[in-house]
């Protein structure tokens, strides 16, 4: 009997939690309850291990002989209690088969591992098959036979978890167990399938190769097992018959272990890895293997052959096909794209997780079983070609040997190791439980408990289980970005410690298979960067791992490198520079990315090395206001107006690295974009007449100006919608000062107009900003700076609707307000007529389009693929827009705006438009813009054309927001976009 002070309070202590029913069971147990406390105390649920107990005893007809050998023997009531508290789904197999209780009753079950040949032989023994035989062929009846499998791999089973919970086996051990009971229940059902199929299986030799987790010995308790088919035909067998045969063996072998019966199932078994997916024949010939590897198979395929093995069936046919695809495998990493596949794949694991289990999926999840087994196979895979040692399958054993071989350094391995093994076990209680295929960590209070217990965590077991789980996680987490490149540091400079240095060969062998087409030159950089016992060589050696591996995410690695490189030789005393890089992760992934991606971005930094410190902000782009204050105090400063603008343009300088970085890195939307460049301009603009006017009335001797001037935004920056590579194209104003004489005035203001055209263009260290004031009246043979009055004198009589089309962008925006106020009272009536454009004028607008379509498009250029001027391009649409303004906007004061999609807008909302069309537009309008602006940041200068350069397209493509290998995908969606917009011009400009 329970002694009377084992009350509520001890069988909490001991982790009950319904103490009246345990206490109603423990005394209905009798006096063997008594000795089994403690060991009920040690289970991972000792109420399910006691209700487990209760049942077992019910249902054995040896039930008292049962509970006084559990009184008894304290090994075998361990083993039977720690199975019963873990695993409910086996306490269900001992209730339906209570004799195999005594199977924990094996004394040496705790020291001993059953080998391989013993599984193969007990599993063969229960359907009546040879284990001896070269083809073993069941004897039992069918049914039977498959019954009889089953109850004996849960036997097998039982023994197993027995051990594993019980007496603390290695979590490789344990796996490698699972494996070789794989193995053995496999040649099993082949036997049972050679039995069903009869004397055709003669005719033919079949292997069944194991793939994933059980060909590298590392099988979970619930896991599916994935096989590859190989069968050749027995010598004078038709080849016909031995197909039908050999499919007919492993179709069977298939419905055998995963069918349902009265047994319940043992585990799927998948032959989704072989060529061509499910799309192919279940069973393939060395040969044909060998004709689809060679021309057919993509990356991950060969990734998965690395732990290819012979396991049941014709073990020599199997080994042969090992055999013959081992070279290919540990080729693989030579192949084309191996990095940007393999990183792709990885990719798309995680994006494909469900969002509500993100953080509990410990074998797909970020920091989960996939991360340590992708970079073990990443590097196994990499430098296995030259070293044999570490081309093992099994993971551990493999991060073993790469840290053995000085791949992965010590610490790193064993941290790497511990993490790995304890994701494992986790893994595995979960899925001994119900015995079901599950790698998501419960969210219930309850469930954390026994799940914390039965890892050890007896006190706080879910809080504890819960620090533990994060710890690991970060870890694996920290290594996975580290694993693959801490080996090339090793290589390039003095690590402290016990760092095993590798050959200049073998580091160039890592970069290029990280996609860096210079190898040499990068290990160049990396040796500059990070040789030397200084301080700032300790930290670039701890930024590095990760720097590189975020390289070569971006479309050119070799530019990020070298780009950073000069960078850091620019800043690299400079006291915050790498602490903000090492402390301040956002930031060096960030500097990663744009310099790896944008020639634009990389230059303005080289020039501007202190706008790294803007990346730890949100990169929003400045208002025009306070770039103005900021740019008008810091040439106030100067005395030299030459100088004074030369710190304008700095700032400009600082504001592109603001724009164009949250550009990449998708943060910043394309309208606010173009309008964060106008805005610059504006505050440049503004801030150098200021300069220029000063300096003017200093060099002439004046006190006050004659005549007050103004800058009148045209085209893409009168829209707000300025590129990088833009012009600013601007109409100059001015109106003298009563009294004045207007020569002088004249002269006055076209000396401040070229001194400032003069300065903002001028070679230096900052991009010029080019005045482009062409759009004037009689274009280039017009006066460059007019007065009001000459422009009210021209446009009454000699303007033409070009003229009007294009003052529709006129935004007055610079210099003296009320000339401003007054030009665009001037021009209103002019280009937003009330009763809109006559018909001939449409007809003239359209016939100008018509020869722009005709003559304007570069010599050489793809019509498809430019962007400004191709079918559906910017042109296309802004025309169609703007004909729509000249028509309208004298009734609809929506329309009055020089900005493109607003202007769009307000006409679908007037009804002269369709919603879809205007929606088709936009689409177009937006992601034309982006791709222009993504092409210049590319390439580092202006361009109308979607890139050729392969690197350059996959740059484009990766500002965009496509993945690795998506370019074409991103061409693909250009084209049908331009499509659609087109034929929306073709109804709405032409009227089609």
């Amino acid at each position: 009997m329970i002694r009377p002070t084992t009350g509520r309070t001890a069988l909490v202590r001991l982790g009950f939690v319904d103490t009246e029913t345990a206490r109603d069971r423990l005394l209905a147990l009798g006096d063997a309850a008594d000795p089994l406390l403690s060991v009920f105390g040690r289970a991972a649920d000792p109420d399910e291990a006691l209700a487990g107990l209760t049942r077992l005893v019910e249902a054995a007809p040896d039930g008292h002989e049962l509970l006084e050998t559990l009184a008894d023997d304290e090994g075998t009531a361990m083993r039977l209690l720690m199975v019963l508290g873990a695993s409910p789904a086996l306490g269900d197999h001992l209730v339906r088969h209570p004799e195999h209780w005594r199977e924990l009753t094996d004394p040496l079950l705790g020291s001993t591992r059953p080998p391989a040949y013993a599984l193969r032989e007990s599993l063969l023994g229960v359907v009546g098959a040879d284990p001896h035989a070269d083809s073993p062929v069941a004897a039992v009846p069918d049914a039977q036979a498959v019954d009889a499998l089953r109850v004996e791999y849960r036997r097998l089973l039982l023994r197993l978890a027995a051990r594993d919970l019980a007496h603390g086996v290695g979590i490789d051990d344990v796996a490698a167990e699972l494996s070789d009971l794989a193995a053995g229940t496999l040649e099993a059902g082949l036997a049972i399938a050679r039995q069903r199929v009869g004397e055709p299986a003669d005719l033919v030799r079949l292997a069944v190769v194991a793939m994933g987790k059980c060909g590298g010995h590392e099988l979970n308790y619930v896991s599916d097992v994935d096989v590859i088919f190989v069968h050749e035909p027995l010598e004078g067998a038709p080849e016909a018959a031995a197909l039908r045969a050999a499919t007919q063996l492993a179709s069977n072998l298939i419905q055998i272990c995963s069918d349902h019966t009265g047994e319940g199932t043992i585990w799927p078994v998948d032959a989704a890895l072989r060529p061509e997916g499910k799309a192919g024949p279940l069973v393939r010939t060395l040969a044909s293997h060998r004709g689809y590897y060679e021309r057919w198979a993509k990356t991950w395929e060969f990734q998965a052959l690395l732990k290819a093995r012979p396991v049941a069936g014709d073990l020599a046919l199997g080994a042969a096909y090992v055999d013959m695809v081992a070279p290919m495998v540990w080729s693989a990493a030579e192949r084309d794209h191996f990095v940007e596949d393999t990183q792709a794949m990885r990719r798309r694991v995680i994006e494909h997780i469900p969002a509500k289990e993100a953080e509990r999926q410990i074998k797909l999840g970020s920091g989960g079983l996939r991360d340590v087994e992708f970079a073990v196979q990443l590097l196994q895979l990499v430098h296995g070609r030259a070293d044999e040692r570490i081309r093992v399958p099994t993971t551990l054993s493999a991060l073993a040997e790469l840290t053995r071989g000085g791949y992965v350094g010590r610490e790193d391995g064993e941290a790497m190791h511990e993490a790995y093994a304890f994701l494992r076990a986790l893994e595995h209680r979960i899925q001994l439980r119900r015995l079901q295929r599950t790698h998501v960590v419960p969210d219930d209070e309850e469930a954390l408990r026994c799940l914390g217990r039965s890892l050890g965590f007896m006190k706080s077991p879910a809080a504890s289980f819960a620090r533990v789980f994060e710890h690991h996680r970060r870890e694996v987490r920290r290594l996975h970005e580290k694993l693959f490149y801490r080996p090339l540091l090793s290589a390039v400079a003095s690590i402290p410690g016990h760092e095993v240095r590798l050959s200049p060969e073998a580091a160039e062998k890592r970069l290029s298979a990280l996609g860096y087409l210079d190898a040499r030159a990068a290990l160049r950089h990396l040796e500059a960067l990070t040789s030397g016992v200084s301080r700032r060589a300790n930290i670039q050696r701890t930024l590095l791992p990760a720097m590189l591996d975020w390289f070569a995410e971006g479309a050119d690695p070799d530019a990020g490198l070298f780009g950073f490189r000069r960078i850091s030789e620019s800043l690299g005393s400079t006291p915050w520079y790498l602490a903000t890089l090492r402390d301040e992760g956002a930031v060096a992934q960030r500097l990663a990315r744009l310099l790896a991606t944008s020639r634009y971005v990389t230059a303005l930094l080289e020039r501007e090395p202190e706008g790294v410190r803007m990346l730890a902000g949100d990169l929003v782009p400045s208002g025009a206001e306070s770039l103005t204050a900021e740019m008008v105090a810091t040439a106030r400063r100067q005395d030299d107006p030459e100088e004074a603008v030369r710190r304008i343009r700095a700032i400009r300088r600082r504001e592109l690295v603001r724009i164009a970085s949250g550009d990449v890195l998708g943060l910043t939307d394309v309208a606010d974009v173009g309008d964060g460049l106008t805005r610059l301009t504006d505050a440049t603009l503004e801030s150098t007449l200021q300069v220029v006017e000063a300096a003017v009335r200093r060099q002439r001797g004046l006190a006050e100006a004659p005549t007050r001037m103004a800058i009148v935004a045209m085209g893409r920056y009168g829209g707000f919608e300025l590129s990088y590579g833009s012009d600013a194209d601007v109409l100059f104003v001015h109106d003298p000062v009563p009294g004045a004489d207007p020569q002088r005035a004249s002269s006055y203001a076209q000396a401040v107009a070229n001194e400032l055209r003069r300065l903002l263009a001028a070679p230096g260290p900052d991009p010029a900003l080019d005045i482009d004031a062409d759009l004037r009246p009689e274009g280039r043979q017009g006066a460059l700076v007019r007065t009001l009055d000459s422009y009210a004198a021209y446009y009454a009589r000699w303007s033409k609707v070009w003229e009007a089309q294009a003052l529709l962008r006129a935004d007055a925006v610079v210099g003296d307000p009320d000339v401003r106020r007054r030009f665009t009272e001037l021009i209103d009536p002019l280009r937003f007529p009330e009763a809109g454009i006559s018909a001939d004028d449409v007809l003239e607008v359209r016939r100008i389009k018509a020869r722009v379509d005709r003559e304007r498009l570069p010599r050489g250029a793809d019509p498809q693929t430019h962007l400004k001027l191709g079918p559906g391009g910017l042109t296309d649409i802004e025309w169609t827009v703007q004909l729509i303004q000249m028509r309208f906007a004298g009734q609809v004061p929506g329309l009055r705006t020089p900005r493109t999609l607003s202007a769009l807008a307000a006409a679908r909302e007037a009804g002269l438009i369709e919603a879809a069309d205007a929606e088709v537009l936009e689409e177009a309008w937006r992601r034309v813009s982006r791709t222009r602006n993504a092409a210049t940041l590319v390439r580092g200068k202006p361009s109308d054309q979607l890139p050729r350069d392969t690197r350059e397209r996959v740059g484009v493509a990766n500002i965009l927001g496509y993945g690795p290998g998506e370019s074409e995908e991103m061409v693909n969606d250009h084209l049908r976009c331009t499509r659609k917009a087109r034929a929306v011009v073709d109804r709405v400009f032409w009227e089609d």
